[in-house]
């Protein structure tokens, strides 16, 4: 992982969050200072040529927002794959991280692996991050620091779980893959990431889950965030198999004046960076 910090003299009062996928990315910016928003954009490699490397894909995005180029106090990037895996501090050895992932994805000798230190809550999230994307970064930026996406929803969930005893399940959706993380007054049950491509792999999944630790979907409260509305067709077909289904309120945690509960919700893990 490496570290940028800038000195009183140099200090910004800006930081660049990215998070990064093979298939497009997301990032925003943020003004330390006043606490504000200043942009969120999300780019979908979709829209260029088939033809092109991981990383030309990059270098056009960078040319097309030339705001990734300026200077930073701070720069991190969040690899949002589904090559992760959390383990209790008490089972973990850094030795054996490939070990920890040989069950639920494929691993080769060639693999990187790392490890996030999921801090007060005992766990480390052991996964594979991009390295040739995190390369292109180190040619652009020098130096930023790195963690894997799934660490900071899962941190910011257990947070938001305290003091409910209650099991909870909060669903974040993404354009064709969704996290489901299951917890109870800050002890996570559950986390898992699925590819989907209709609403009924979706909920599919989702109940499946829910019966893995025997919750009634006439009683369980489901929680959504990220690219989801009360209109989406994933949000109104959990509504007909589930009864409490709701969109996170994000009214008591939204730490940035002036920024809508909307886009709050859908950048959700790029705001609570």
């Amino acid at each position: 992982m490496a570290g940028n910090h800038a000195t009183i003299i140099d200090k910004k009062y800006r930081k660049l969050v990215l998070r990064v996928s093979l298939k497009g990315f997301s990032f925003c910016v943020i003004d330390t200072f006043e606490n504000q928003i200043l942009t969120v954009e999300k780019i979908d490699f979709s829209t260029m040529s088939r033809s092109l490397r991981i990383e030309e894909y990059f270098e056009k995005s960078f040319l097309n927002f030339p705001i990734l180029t300026e200077s930073y106090d701070e720069i991190i990037v969040l690899h949002n794959n589904s090559l992760n895996t959390f383990v209790p501090k008490a089972l973990f050895d850094a030795e054996f991280m490939a070990s920890y992932l040989q069950y639920n994805t494929k691993v080769f000798e060639t693999d990187f692996f790392d490890f996030d230190d999921i801090l007060n809550y005992d766990m480390n999230n052991v996964y594979i991050p991009y390295v040739n994307i995190n390369n292109f970064f180190i040619d652009q930026f020098g130096t930023f620091d790195y963690r894997h996406s799934s660490s900071v929803l899962v941190s910011k969930i257990l947070e938001l779980s305290k003091n409910k005893d209650e099991r909870q399940i909060f669903v974040h959706v993404n354009a064709d893959t969704f996290q489901i993380i299951i917890v109870e007054n800050q002890k996570l049950l559950l986390y898992n990431s699925f590819d989907y491509t209709t609403k009924e792999d979706f909920i599919y999944y989702l109940l499946f889950c829910a019966e893995q630790l025997s919750l009634n979907p006439e009683s369980v409260k489901v929680l959504f965030l990220g690219e989801i509305n009360k209109e989406s067709e994933l949000f109104q077909i959990a509504y007909k198999y589930i009864r409490e289904v709701s969109l996170l309120d994000i009214t008591d945690i939204n730490i940035y004046p002036g920024t809508s509960d909307p886009i709050v919700r859908e950048h959700f893990i790029l705001l609570h960076t």
